[in-house]
């Protein structure tokens, strides 16, 4: 049984055209069905003050709905505002979060093994090693760290 994958676009801006549909079956598998959801800002802060008790926007949520069936929703006025922070044009920050939303509806939790698989995911489609992510306690968040030239 193939499963689904849909792209909703709930914003009024152009997304970038990304493999989308090869990353989620390159890493969810064939047979998982897949919705990739972008909303505006006032969307994003209700539904993470709603799952995760966070009055502010964010930028990628990952929902794990029943077994092989998950959600994934991304805020693109936040991923784009985070992308120049990073050095990051917002394509391609865009593809790294896709990446970390789907690995968490593999089950993965943040740790230096899910770096090293994004990392390689990262590398696969879009040819560059990403940043490390790091926990800032000043932020109290995980922010990514550019690699330092030697």
């Amino acid at each position: 049984m193939q499963g689904e994958f849909s792209l909703i676009n709930k914003t009024k801006g152009k997304i970038p055209s990304l493999p989308f549909l090869k990353i989620k079956n390159d890493i969810l598998g064939e047979k998982y069905s897949l919705s990739l959801a972008f909303v505006n800002e006032k969307e994003s802060k209700k539904i993470n003050k709603k799952y995760r008790k966070k009055d502010k926007p964010t930028n990628i949520l990952s929902f794990i709905l029943h077994e092989n069936v998950g959600e994934i929703i991304i805020c693109p006025a936040v991923v784009k505002r985070e992308a120049k922070n990073f050095e990051k044009t917002f394509s391609q920050f865009l593809g790294f979060l896709v990446i970390h939303g789907m690995l968490h509806l593999e089950g993965m939790e943040h740790s230096s093994r899910m770096e090293r698989i994004e990392n390689k995911y990262d590398t696969k489609y879009f040819g560059r090693h990403r940043c490390r992510v790091v926990h800032d306690t000043s932020r109290g968040r995980r922010v990514l760290k550019g690699r330092k030239k030697s």
